[in-house]
């Protein structure tokens, strides 16, 4: 798992620490304090910060057009029709 800092976070969304660290203490981030340092391990806030989706929501779209597909796939075919 990748770790970040709260100084590393602040400067990948452009703001202040004291932000972040407020965003931690408010319970919006989620962080564990290790050692003096505060570190963030929430695999959501990194794939929100780097764009890329975990796993775990690759998955959920992959079950939620699974289910559109068998719920609504002959109106698709005559959507696609017209």
């Amino acid at each position: 798992m990748k770790y970040i800092t709260i100084p590393q976070l602040a400067e990948m969304l452009n703001v202040s620490r004291v932000t972040v660290f407020r965003w931690v203490k408010s319970g919006k981030i989620k962080a564990s304090k290790v050692g003096g340092t505060w570190i963030i391990d929430d695999p959501e806030i990194l794939s929100t910060i780097t764009g890329e989706l975990t796993d775990a929501q690759k998955a959920e779209i992959s079950e939620a057009v699974d289910k559109a597909v068998r719920e609504y796939g002959e109106l698709f075919r005559l959507l696609s029709k017209q």
